[in-house]
């Protein structure tokens, strides 16, 4: 036990300070590829962090040789988008009060360009409802279905790589790293970094989640309820952590964007891989997870849509999570 909880601090110390260095590199990635902000977090930085998630779904479905394996892996496909619609969100509007001292716009509106996130929102609701409803009936075509999903996911790329403005106060970035003397730092450099980073992510966060797994059984939680409520925060951890970092830098733009395309990313690759190689059937507590997440986004998406988002807002749609807890708790104890 004692060898558990150190290295479950030590991984979770691991993923903050790796976070910081990939959020560095990313902004620098993003500069030197011409990307906007925007663009730098719904598409790389998201990519990158929900790059490990997505090989954790295929190892279940595609190379699992149990039906137990590839359910772990829909839990997971269907779990990501859950946390990082409710917690993510909500840990970015806690940190904006928090930080309301240094950044006085905290508790009225979000600064940044919130018709364009509540475009994310729709994106997402609309892609993630279908694969909810996938997951309620059975016909011959349906895992063909998944092809549709990755095509979606690439227009969805398409779109952000073509459009976005970086905010003034976004241009200035601090300086690389790996490379502290170094004003203008090259791609090379950049990428390195960014990628060292990820890798040190990625190891760390299989580390946290194994060590979670296992005090959440010493502690005498059964291992479906450690599956659907502690699995998917830990392996949502670096985007979580990557959007504090940006919150506490003042960079709500690349916080929230980062969350968003990471929330499109886990409606579409992780879901087309459950969708292709499994049978894809929801039970109570994978549908209540999808309509908890539908019903945060619809939140989101209204919120956002009306230029009305507040960092007030945003932490009381991360309350959400709670509704889908007690569900499963009350389902797996009835």
């Amino acid at each position: 036990m004692t060898l558990t909880i150190v290295l479950f601090f030590a991984s979770a110390g691991a993923i903050y300070l790796a976070c910081e260095f990939f959020v560095n590199g990313v902004e620098w990635l993003g500069r030197r590829l011409n990307l906007t902000a925007t663009a730098t977090g719904t598409v790389l930085a998201a990519f990158g962090t929900a790059l490990p998630e997505s090989a954790v779904t295929f190892v279940a479905v595609v190379l699992g040789r149990t039906a137990q394996d590839r359910d772990l892996g829909v839990g997971a496909a269907v779990g990501g988008p859950l946390v990082l619609s409710t917690i993510a969100y909500g840990v970015v509007g806690v940190a904006l009060l928090a930080n309301h001292r240094h950044l006085p716009r905290a508790t009225s509106k979000v600064a940044i360009d919130q018709r364009r996130l509540s475009r994310d929102q729709g994106w997402f609701l609309a892609i993630f409802a279908c694969t909810v409803v996938l997951g309620l009936v059975s016909f011959a075509i349906k895992p063909w279905l998944a092809f549709v999903f990755v095509l979606a996911y690439g227009f969805y790329v398409r779109h952000e790589l073509r459009g976005g403005h970086t905010a003034p106060e976004e241009e200035e970035l601090d300086r690389l790293k790996l490379r502290p003397r170094t004003a203008e730092p090259s791609l090379v450099w950049a990428l390195a970094q960014t990628v060292g980073a990820l890798a040190v992510i990625a190891f760390a966060s299989r580390v946290f989640v194994s060590q979670l797994e296992h005090l959440g059984t010493a502690l005498g939680m059964a291992p479906h309820i450690v599956a659907l409520l502690l699995s998917p925060v830990a392996t949502e951890l670096p985007e979580t952590l990557n959007a504090l970092i940006w919150v506490r830098q003042g960079k709500e733009r690349l916080a929230l964007s980062n969350i968003s395309g990471s929330m499109m990313i886990q409606a579409t690759i992780p879901s087309a891989l459950g969708v292709y190689f499994t049978p894809w059937r929801f039970d109570g507590p994978l549908l209540a997870a999808g309509v908890v997440s539908i019903l945060a986004v619809i939140a989101l998406w209204t919120l956002f849509r009306r230029g009305a988002m507040t960092g007030r807002a945003l932490a009381c749609v991360g309350l959400l999570y709670l509704v889908f807890a007690a569900y499963v708790i009350g389902h797996f104890f009835h």
